[in-house]
């Protein structure tokens, strides 16, 4: 759908890249003439995806790094502006969540997710800013959260307290560094039939028809759909848009609220 040099010369570092919608995106951006640096805890995974990558004729390279430590996240941006000169591009995509009723859920499983999913998004976007006011097309972030982070999510609670968060931060880094050149925006994918927790909670449990019914569409999305509202976000066809959340749902936060 996009022109092959979309992205040339950008630079773009990816968290939780190693495999579903953030391998998606890498595997868009690459395509489309970014530089990319993907990164996640299980480097097994990102240098596999990175080499798989690299093979398809890809610039794209790999390393471990847990978000929860701002050290590694630095090092992680650190190491990319090494590789390739620049970053103008941060994807915060890593996350972690496990439904559980907020009364039986745990101390530590709520830091646990707050950590990945919050303080990794903070901690990216505060050691890439340096770099990305730089950037000479214009720094962008973009984190992926959830619509159920705005209407509230029954069963995980601490998912929805940290996508809620990192819609307000987005928001409040789009005002403080725009001026700077950096935009920043959010992503609430739908149910995405194509990722490992759709197939894992809803298709293998028989409860896919259901699911999809639930969106205004009737259908699931595909991982594709998401990479496309980041390549959008991520060039010049978005050069104008910023503290904006761009639901990639199906409809299906309205359906849900119009019933």
């Amino acid at each position: 759908m996009y022109a092959k040099e979309t992205l040339k010369g950008r630079v773009a570092l990816i968290t939780g890249g190693g495999s579903g919608i953030g391998l998606e995106i890498a595997t868009a951006y690459a395509r489309l003439g970014a530089s990319v640096m993907i990164v996640g805890r299980n480097e097994e995974r990102v240098q596999q995806a990175a080499g798989d990558l690299t093979n398809e004729g890809g610039i794209v390279a790999a390393m471990r790094c847990d978000v929860r430590n701002y050290d590694e996240v630095k090092g992680a941006v650190d190491a990319t502006v090494s590789r390739y000169g620049s970053l103008d591009i941060l994807v915060n995509n890593a996350a972690g969540n496990f439904v559980c009723p907020t009364a039986d859920l745990s101390v530590n499983g709520w830091k646990t997710v707050i950590d990945i999913d919050l303080n990794g998004t903070f901690y990216g976007c505060h050691a890439a800013y340096p770099h990305l006011k730089q950037s000479a097309f214009g720094g962008s972030i973009i984190s992926i959260i959830t619509m159920l982070g705005v209407t509230g999510w029954p069963g995980a609670a601490h998912a929805a307290a940290a996508k809620g968060g990192i819609l307000s931060l987005s928001r409040t880094l789009a005002v403080e560094w725009g001026a700077e050149g950096i935009r920043v925006n959010t992503i609430s994918p739908g149910p995405i039939g194509d990722t490992e927790g759709v197939q894992r909670m809803y298709i293998e449990k028989g409860n896919g028809d259901l699911e999809a019914k639930k969106t205004a569409l009737g259908r699931f999305g595909r991982k594709q759909d998401i990479a496309n509202a980041a390549v959008y976000l991520a060039s010049d066809l978005g050069s104008y848009v910023t503290g904006d959340n761009i639901v990639v749902d199906g409809g299906r936060w309205l359906k849900y609220v119009a019933n």
